[in-house]
């Protein structure tokens, strides 16, 4: 920090400006994934809901596959969410290392 006056090195400067891409991008695929796991979670509790309505009333096994379906959507959607992180953390570690 000795020379506050002068312009940043060009290549730095395109490189932190690089970086700073990377982690807004980064940061906004982890916030979709998050909206996605949320509403999954959300349709997939209220198709619950409604299914075991369904099901106590009536006694009809289709509703109990739909249960199925819905735990499955939620197990599926969280697999996804622990991808998209998995692969957001490889690229923040490898963008550090460069």
């Amino acid at each position: 920090m000795d020379n506050l006056n002068s312009a940043p090195d060009a290549a730095e400067s395109a490189v932190q400006s690089a970086q700073q891409s990377i982690a807004q991008s980064t940061a906004l695929a982890l916030s979709d994934a998050t909206d996605n796991l949320r509403n999954l979670n959300t349709l997939s509790t209220t198709a619950i809901g409604v299914a075991l309505s369904q099901y106590i009333e009536t006694g009809d096994d289709k509703f109990s596959k739909i249960i199925e379906d819905a735990q499955s959507i939620v197990s599926r959607g969280a697999d996804n969410f622990s991808a998209v992180g998995e692969k957001i953390a490889t690229v923040l570690h490898e963008n550090q290392e460069e």
